[in-house]
């Protein structure tokens, strides 16, 4: 085992874990939330949210996870990838793995209202945003599946405690839908509980990267900070004009569809921007450029609220473009430099605040829009 102990404003973080393929140092970094419930935040470095990666590291860790799961299980599957963070790394796991079943469809869950039928609801208790919403497949046969489905697999970035896993299986189980269903597998890339989970007889199987257990001794005299209000699902206005074709409203399969136009420059620098949960087609379309020679990283808008220090180097903030009136973040991109920066949104263009236009233009003298529509 592995221990390492991190002293942070509001207590001491203490960890260890068991090192295999990958290490602590391979997988994250540490920094402070600006949120009272909990204090710290295990900063991916592979995720492509909080630290801009390459496309190919992030899709090394989506065989990595698909490869984990079993190969002896049969009949139809539903994956359910967790917003916001972890919405890239669903879908990106499951195009590896979804031949590994009869039939699979994928589902993320949200924070933005849709035109569509809601499946369930659940809580994400020590977050910034603690509700998620699932909406049922639009299509029959996806409905179907859901029906069919034995297999159940469960995606996000690390599991902590459980008990947000708990509250979606319990949400899932709930529903008119999934009453077939055998088995329930987990997959992230850290996992630091320890505890086995189970539901209704099922044992829960459980896979990640690294495995470990923490422990936190807050400081009871550090003052908590104060936590925008980012818990919003409604929005006045929907101005979501992409397509709904990579998971909120279920799908089987993917295309590399956004920025067709965009032609690739060898050599140059290049950060693609995600914004929010939408993530998997701005990935796409980061790894075809970086296949093509570009040196490209890929990072995410957010509406986390994390303390700059540590894992974050730097933060932008500025308007959300959804309409939903809450702070969006972008951290570790700032003290960068880069020949050019592609903004990948799902929005109209007149969503975006012009001040995040600005402060990417101090970054790059070339910021390019890409509309998803």
């Amino acid at each position: 085992m592995n221990y390492n102990k991190k002293q942070l404003i509001r207590g001491t973080l203490s960890f260890n874990y068991q090192k295999g393929k990958f290490s602590a140092e391979d997988l994250f970094d540490i920094a402070e939330r600006n949120n009272p419930k909990r204090a710290f935040l295990f900063v991916s470095k592979i995720l492509g949210k909080h630290i801009p990666v390459s496309p190919a590291k992030m899709r090394n860790s989506y065989r990595e996870l698909s490869h984990m799961l079993p190969n002896d299980i049969a009949g139809n599957a539903v994956f359910i990838g967790m917003a916001e963070t972890a919405v890239g790394l669903a879908a990106g796991v499951f195009h590896e793995a979804k031949n590994k079943f009869e039939q699979a469809i994928l589902l993320t869950s949200t924070r933005h209202t849709m035109d569509a039928e809601l499946l369930c609801e659940f809580k994400e208790n020590h977050s910034h945003a603690t509700d998620h919403l699932i909406y049922l497949p639009t299509e029959p046969t996806m409905r179907s599946c859901l029906n069919q489905a034995k297999t159940l697999v469960l995606i996000d970035d690390e599991m902590t405690t459980g008990n947000t896993f708990r509250n979606l299986i319990s949400a899932l189980l709930d529903t008119n839908y999934l009453k077939n269903i055998e088995n329930i597998i987990i997959l992230t890339l850290i996992n630091w509980n320890q505890n086995q989970l189970s539901h209704n007889n099922i044992t829960i199987q459980t896979y990640a990267l690294l495995n470990g257990q923490w422990s936190w001794q807050p400081n009871l005299n550090a003052k908590p900070p104060i936590m925008p209000a980012v818990n919003v699902t409604s929005q006045k206005h929907n101005i979501i004009v992409g397509p709904q074709d990579w998971g909120r409203l279920g799908i089987t399969h993917s295309q590399d569809n956004l920025g067709h136009h965009v032609t690739a420059h060898p050599g140059k620098t290049t950060l693609v921007i995600g914004t929010g949960e939408f993530l998997w087609k701005p990935f796409l379309l980061a790894e075809r450029l970086e296949q093509q020679g570009e040196k490209v990283l890929f990072a995410s808008t957010t509406r986390s609220p994390i303390a700059q220090g540590m894992a974050i180097k730097s933060a932008l903030s500025f308007a959300d473009n959804y309409g939903q009136g809450i702070p969006n973040f972008i951290y570790n991109i700032a003290h960068q430099q880069f020949d050019k920066i592609r903004l990948c949104i799902e929005t109209s263009v007149d969503s975006i605040d012009p001040t995040f236009i600005q402060q990417l233009k101090t970054i790059s003298s070339n910021v390019e829009v890409i509309c998803y529509a």
